[in-house]
């Protein structure tokens, strides 16, 4: 099965285990991956972002 480009809002959710109200708490205080607003109003994440979230929130350690 190939690998998708862009996570809905669910799939983010549900991958790294977290409620939809709190991804949209973490978009209000831009805390949360960069998004494209499709015209339908729908929320994609495309997994490049989603990937260079997560390097971001990695913990360098001294």
């Amino acid at each position: 099965m190939a690998t998708r480009t862009q996570l809905t809002i669910v799939e983010f959710c549900e991958e790294i285990g977290i409620g939809r109200s709190t991804f949209y708490e973490w978009r209000t205080k831009r805390r949360a991956p960069r998004c494209i607003k499709l015209p339908n109003g729908e929320l994609r994440i495309r997994r490049t972002e989603y990937e260079r979230w997560l390097d971001a929130l990695e913990e360098r350690v001294a």
